[in-house]
């Protein structure tokens, strides 16, 4: 377990740095402003200790060698701020170019990872990823950039300087100061699995929330509040012990590090003063070492505070890279052809799919669908008519079998051009943050005006839209945008009239829209399926009756098939179906 750790550490170290290597120019210059800024620091304490030798005793000062000492101080300490301005701004731009490159990667992986994981993990969590994790990371990198490169740069050169001064004094340093580095290393290291424990409840705490603020009316319709509230109060919970422990153990770090490093500038003191008294050392340069002993002592601690934060830093960066290695969707082959004046005509061979291995679905299925014929497709719930549509747009590869497009198999056609040319109606709606011209036009984005408005008429939008505030120019957003469902769902069938691809794809099409405006949107739906391939999901059987071919779905595998009124006829589930729904 302790070695699966290492090395997802390790590796994790290996990716950051290679996000880190794109700016090795900012990195050279905030490496050399630190070395510069940690020399000036360094000399400082030999002109003070200078200027404390200049006052040799009452009424005997030197008083224009102490001004001008002073001057040079205040010049360097000018100079200095400026450096670390400089340096605070490279660094900072560093971090947040890192932080956006990893990002936008995360972002873009998302889009092409297999809707698979998508169904399969709760998006609050991935919505946590990438907002609050890398969050997390760009906090502790930071720290990293702004102190970890002048922390070594002052390590080195307060070596250098004590050596010159004091070599025995030095050594008793030296040999001391690693009991700091070993002791924040063996917190440091025990802190890591309680940051990413955090990491991941946080995650499952964002989950819940968007699910719960997502889906209110249902939790107030259903009195789930009470439930919800302590759902929420458990993860809580958790994630409040995880806090401490984590928190409890990287805070030990920096009382543990001040007090060892308070021994070394004590025993420093001690054995500098025994040497002053011998002579071997003058009160300027005990000053001097004591400075340069604390100056030494102080990045440690300062390090050991980052190797911490950097702790909670690489949790983060692991669960970000988890997201960015997930194998994405199989890509095109490299002879895959674009599907080009598309007929229609879809052939589904022996398919068989499941989403779990062991739990069946969709077994031995065919189906030879003719260009521009209509087909419904009805069934009980989990029947595998929604499952059905997923495989015709390839948003899940079959098990096995094939599914071709006028004789290409679709594994042998760009998703592109697969999904552009089949025009998706869903029970469930989308809008995006736009004008409702925009969100119309998103299937053609080059649409003039007079294209979207006349699709609205055709949908019998055009009405409700022109009562909005601006129009087709109204902002709205899928979160707020004042539309009820319905309206919702035919901004959606909206967009399909003004793309009208050759073949559709009409699952629920109309499920959230009242029963008159339902009877005016079949003229236009009967108008748009036109010697278009259209495949039809639907549970109220009156919409579908003048379809040209009707197809019972049951347990995965088509039962019954015919028209509606062949299908009565026959007496069998379509019948059942239909009298349990018309039946007085």
């Amino acid at each position: 377990m302790k070695k699966t750790k290492d090395k997802t550490k390790k590796e994790t170290v290996k990716r950051v740095l290679a996000y880190i290597s794109g700016y090795k120019l900012l990195i050279i210059l905030s490496m050399l402003f630190a070395a510069v800024s940690s020399a000036l620091t360094l000399y400082m304490p030999i002109l003070i200790g200078n200027a404390i030798d200049l006052i040799i005793g009452r009424n005997n000062v030197n008083f224009s060698a102490v001004a001008k000492t002073l001057t040079v101080i205040g010049i360097m300490i000018c100079v200095n701020s400026v450096l670390h301005w400089f340096m605070n701004t490279i660094n900072n731009r560093i971090t947040f170019n890192v932080v956006r490159d990893i990002r936008s990667d995360a972002f873009s992986h998302l889009q092409i990872l297999p809707l698979s994981y998508i169904d399969s993990h709760q998006h609050g969590e991935l919505v946590s990823r990438l907002i609050a994790d890398v969050d997390q990371f760009a906090d502790g990198l930071l720290m990293g950039f702004t102190q970890l490169f002048t922390g070594i740069v002052t390590i080195i050169g307060t070596l250098a300087f004590m050596l010159s001064i004091n070599i025995k004094i030095t050594v008793l340093v030296v040999f001391l100061t690693p009991l700091s580095f070993f002791a924040a290393k063996f917190i440091a290291g025990r802190t890591y699995g309680y940051f990413k424990t955090q990491s991941e409840i946080r995650g499952e705490q964002t989950a819940l929330i968007d699910e719960m603020i997502g889906n209110q009316k249902i939790v107030q319709a259903f009195s789930y509040e009470e439930t919800a509230s302590q759902r929420f109060g458990k993860i809580n919970d958790r994630l409040t012990k995880a806090s401490v422990k984590a928190v409890f153990f990287s805070s030990l770090t920096n009382p543990t590090t001040r007090f060892i490093n308070s021994l070394i500038y004590a025993s420093v003191g001690l054995t500098g003063a025994l040497s002053v008294i011998k002579g071997g050392l003058s009160v300027g340069g005990l000053a001097c070492f004591l400075s340069y002993a604390n100056q030494y002592t102080k990045p440690f601690n300062e390090i050991s505070g980052v190797i911490t934060e950097l702790q909670n830093a690489l949790s983060c960066a692991a669960r970000i890279f988890e997201l960015i290695e997930e194998k994405p969707q199989l890509p095109d082959k490299d002879t895959a052809v674009e599907l080009e004046n598309v007929q229609g005509n879809v052939r589904l061979n022996d398919v068989c799919f499941s989403y779990v291995p062991d739990k069946k679905l969709i077994e031995h299925f065919d189906l030879n669908v003719k260009s521009g014929q209509r087909v419904a497709i009805v069934g009980p719930t989990g029947c595998g008519k929604t499952t059905l549509i997923n495989l015709l747009m390839r948003f899940y590869d079959v098990n096995s079998g094939s599914i071709s497009i006028d004789d290409n198999f679709v594994d042998d056609i760009t998703r592109h051009s697969l999904r552009s040319n089949y025009g998706m109606v869903l029970q469930e709606t989308w809008i995006k943050k736009g004008t409702v011209k925009d969100n119309i036009a998103m299937g053609k984005p080059d649409a003039d005006m007079q294209e979207v408005v006349a699709a609205a008429k055709a949908t019998y939008a055009h009405n409700f839209i022109k009562r909005l505030p601006n129009g087709y120019d109204t902002v709205i957003s899928d979160a707020n945008s004042g539309l009820s469902q319905g309206q919702k769902q035919l901004l959606c069938i909206t967009r399909v009239m003004l793309s009208i691809p050759p073949m559709l794809i009409l699952d629920e099409a109309t499920s959230s829209i009242d029963t008159r405006t339902e009877k005016q949107i079949q003229h236009s739906f009967a108008e748009m399926m036109k010697g278009r391939t259209s495949f039809i999901v639907a549970h109220r059987l009156s919409t579908i009756q003048s379809a040209d071919i009707i197809l019972v779905m049951k347990n995965g595998s088509i039962i019954e098939q015919g028209t509606h009124k062949q299908l009565l006829e026959k007496n069998g589930f379509y019948a059942e179906l239909y009298n349990s729904q018309f039946a007085v």
